[in-house]
């Protein structure tokens, strides 16, 4: 049996391919092309999927699609994957359902709540589900505009920075902030007046462009003139008020049990996961790492294979590691056609040996290996790589290599068997989904990476899911006594991360790092 399916069409569009039982591929249009026309079936993600998945158009038994999906008519999308999967049967998955099913079918849960946020998909903005066995059933929803990402993207706008591209930036700002704004943000949210947020209209002026679209009202509980720009020092304290009072919200939404899901594009705030984690209302939590958009082709490929075929067997998620990967031949062949001077490692042991020894030369690596990553996470196939050990490494990938805000931090990656030694950290860490604490003993040591008082993002490597990256972080454990190393995506410039050799080759040479890894391959500046 192949499953085909498809998400995210209108912005983050992507293909992923269920074969006989097994996640075998997915893939990010935008990562694979560099580019997208919203509402376009992404026929490059879905040829590289199948290719992956050693499968054919011919031989796709069911394409399911999450909505929404045609900004020509939905018809008109209907017939051109008819068109294309000309003995399959096209399958139609709600948005907040794709979100469910890629959140509950991959933990590893048999009963649950499954909570999704998002903007406004399909005008829903959240539900919250229970799930058992094979089924998700619909328990309670919201609706646009009562949504708390929308706030996120205005209060985004209004600190200067792009909506519906830059939360995440507010985010990471909000570790540096106080108390002092949170019960503003709980006013407009409706925070305990209600059981379910409901924005409070007043604080919002929908004849104002820009800013976010603030009220008056707004501006004056802020004591700032009306629609004035907010000044640097205050920025951090609006930040912080919108994520307290949004992780206090989102607590409030799932209410408490055993088991707790989530997905939807408010699922990648990670402060947002490590709240709920450290709650007490919920003895485990599973967010879905790659819970945004793109994840609804996951999402629909999973409601199919178990709702609509009727199987009973749970998919495997052991890894994101679902993408293209590249053969020497292949990377030899780019590195060539470029007029390219490079070294061949032949073996692991070489090729471990030479990136510890530029690391421990406080060199910046970038490391290019095995298949792309699923999501908007690097883990460990296409990453830049620092040493904690070199005092200057946070501000070299900040400022020289990533040109970007100083309180936007890096990931610590550590083998998994030695995260307890340095971090609290909980099981999400595994695919960067949530952040952890220092360790009082190694704060000096990671003080580069912390945000805000003790929280620190922590990736833990699992040696079964990605040997490669494992045994890196584990001999540069045994040559300098510390095996974590900073890790960051691969890209420049607000680009999706890297997938080919060519853009491996394309954003080494247009940025500051120092040596480049691309499968057994060694290029240096």
């Amino acid at each position: 049996m192949i499953i085909l399916g498809l998400g995210g069409l209108l912005n983050d569009p992507a293909a992923a391919v269920i074969k006989d039982g097994v996640l075998a591929a997915a893939v990010e249009q935008k990562k694979l092309t560099r580019r997208h026309k919203p509402g376009e079936v992404p026929s490059e993600a879905i040829d590289a999927a199948l290719a992956l998945a050693g499968a054919t158009a011919e031989s796709v038994d069911t394409v399911a699609i999450a909505r929404p999906f045609g900004e020509n008519g939905d018809s008109h999308t209907h017939l051109e994957l008819r068109e294309k999967f000309p003995n399959s049967r096209v399958l139609v998955t709600e948005h907040h359902l794709a979100h469910a099913a890629s959140a509950y079918f991959a933990s590893p849960f048999q009963e649950a709540v499954v909570l999704t946020l998002d903007r406004a998909g399909d005008f829903r903005c959240g539900a919250r589900w229970r799930a058992s066995g094979n089924q998700i059933q619909l328990d309670r929803e919201m609706y646009y505009p009562d949504s708390i990402v929308d706030l996120y993207g205005r209060v985004t706008e209004l600190l200067g920075f792009e909506p519906r591209a830059d939360e995440h930036k507010v985010q990471w700002m909000s570790a540096q902030g106080g108390d002092s704004l949170t019960a503003l943000f709980d006013e407009i949210l409706n925070t305990g007046a209600e059981p379910w947020p409901r924005l409070n209209r007043s604080f919002l002026d929908t004849d104002r462009v820009g800013r976010g679209g603030f009220s008056a009202k707004f501006y004056e509980r802020l004591q700032m003139r009306d629609e004035a720009d907010v000044e640097e020092k205050h920025k951090a304290a609006i930040a912080a008020g919108l994520q307290r009072a949004t992780e206090k919200a989102v607590a409030a939404m799932a209410g408490e049990g055993e088991n707790l899901c989530l997905a939807g594009g408010l699922s990648q705030n990670a402060l947002l996961i490590a709240a709920l984690e450290r709650g007490g209302r919920w003895k485990n939590v599973f967010v879905q790492p790659a819970g945004g958009n793109s994840g609804t082709a996951f999402g629909a490929a999973l409601h199919a294979w178990h709702h609509v075929a009727q199987q009973a067997t749970r998919i495997p998620f052991n890894t994101l590691a679902l993408g293209p990967s590249y053969t020497p031949e292949q990377i030899k062949q780019v590195l060539e056609n470029c007029k390219l001077r490079f070294r061949f490692l032949p073996t692991t042991g070489e090729l471990v040996n030479a990136a510890i020894s530029r690391l421990g030369d406080h060199q910046i690596v970038a490391w290019m290996q095995g298949r792309m990553e699923f999501g908007p996470r690097a883990l460990g196939n296409r990453s830049i790589l620092a040493s904690p050990l070199d005092e200057y490494s946070t501000e070299n990938l900040n400022v020289f290599i990533k040109r970007r805000e100083p309180f936007r931090k890096f990931a610590a990656s550590v083998p998994a068997e030695r995260a307890a030694e340095y971090f609290d950290v909980g099981p999400n860490a595994r695919f960067l989904a949530t952040v952890g604490r220092v360790r009082d003993a190694h704060r000096k040591t990671f003080e580069g990476a912390i945000l805000g008082a003790d929280q620190i993002r922590v990736h833990t490597v699992e040696a079964a899911e990605n040997p490669l990256f494992h045994e890196l972080l584990t001999m540069w454990g045994k040559s300098t006594g510390l095996p974590v190393l900073y890790n960051t995506s691969f890209n420049l410039f607000g680009d999706p991360m890297v997938c080919t050799p060519r853009d491996a080759v394309r954003s080494f040479y247009s940025c500051g790092v120092d040596s480049l890894f691309a499968g057994n391959f060694m290029l240096e500046k």
